[in-house]
């Protein structure tokens, strides 16, 4: 059973979840195992995962000819079917680790990557997200949902077949907080989102513009945190994932698609991490002063973190970033590809 307590130190939440102990990272040192034949992801093992909750597919449930394929964490750090509480007891407080803890196994292909799938098959994956997303949303007790990929052991995937994790929380994460606090600050001093007058001033210097489809532009950061860091970001107003209708849907996928290209062409097949930043699935206390306001500044946004470079004691210890590529130079390396 999981609890999410508050460090009062650091005044910030902890996730304690004894049940990802038993995740194969954690069994021994050993490097993430690669073995086609007993990977649980594969197509044809759909008996050796918990039952889908979710497919785009042709033919049965949990059985094969399925695309894309959702199913429940069996590592959960959260579970749905706790009953919500909290409690204090003196400076200790804590709360059920009531959520959703979903894997989207994004393709059959175990050895797949975005740069070699097809667009129409990306357009299936943000699908899959869009339909989850939309769907959790109706459990008023889930207040944030975080969606993200790890790709490679040095960006901490203990499963090498692709596949993207939604963890849906019963809080908001205090990082999450300050920026929509911050957004909010923002706009009512200057009538714009934080997002909208980053892009716009983006797309006006043109030296980081990665590329561009539809209303989506992907560039890397001015203060970007990672080498090779792209960040995708609509110019119209669009807060969540679910809010994107079918030419969004098929600009995005089209955005991912050339974006992965360039920079498997300039890095290889690097590691990296992959993050959606969404706005809440629903208000709560601590949300409810910024939720009305929402659609007037906040806009999601795809950050892909490439993981190419160590953090070290330095990093761990301030939370300041060492990156060494300029952005700029990366944004010129990647638009360079020839596709």
């Amino acid at each position: 059973m999981s609890d999410i307590r508050r460090d009062r130190l650091y005044d910030r939440y902890v996730l304690i979840a004894p049940e990802r102990m038993r995740r194969p990272d954690k069994l021994s040192a050993k490097s993430m195992v690669d073995d086609i034949d007993s990977c649980p992801f594969c197509e044809g093992h759909e008996h050796m995962t918990p039952a889908e909750i979710y497919a785009i597919r042709d033919g049965d449930i949990d059985a094969k000819g399925w695309s894309v394929r959702v199913i429940p964490n069996l590592y959960k750090a959260l579970q749905v079917e706790l009953d919500d509480y909290s409690q204090n007891d003196g400076m200790f407080e804590s709360r059920r680790g009531v959520g959703a803890h979903e894997v989207v196994i994004d393709t059959t292909d175990h050895h797949g990557r975005f740069s070699a799938m097809s667009v129409s098959h990306i357009n299936n994956w943000l699908s899959a997200i869009s339909s989850r997303i939309s769907d959790l949303r109706n459990d008023g007790r889930l207040i944030y949902a975080s969606v993200f990929k790890n790709s490679g052991e040095g960006a901490g995937a203990t499963q090498p077949h692709p596949h993207t994790q939604i963890l849906a929380l019963p809080i908001m994460p205090d990082n999450v907080l300050r920026m929509m606090e911050k957004n909010l600050q923002y706009y009512r001093r200057h009538g714009r989102g934080k997002v909208e007058d980053i892009l716009a001033n983006e797309i006006r210097a043109g030296i980081r513009i990665v590329a561009q489809k539809g209303d989506f532009t992907a560039y890397c950061p001015f203060a970007s945190s990672y080498p090779f860091e792209v960040i995708i970001a609509p110019r119209r107003a669009l807060m969540s994932i679910d809010d994107l209708n079918r030419d969004d849907m098929a600009h995005l996928a089209q955005l991912i698609s050339e974006v992965f290209k360039r920079l498997d062409s300039q890095l290889g097949n690097f590691d990296y991490n992959l993050a959606f930043n969404l706005s809440p699935l629903n208000s709560n206390f601590e949300n409810e002063e910024y939720f009305s306001h929402l659609y007037k500044y906040n806009r999601m946004t795809i950050r892909i973190m490439p993981r190419i470079y160590r953090l070290g004691g330095f990093e761990l210890s301030t939370g300041i970033l060492i990156n060494p590529v300029e952005p700029e130079e990366a944004a010129k390396l990647l638009r360079e590809v020839d596709l």
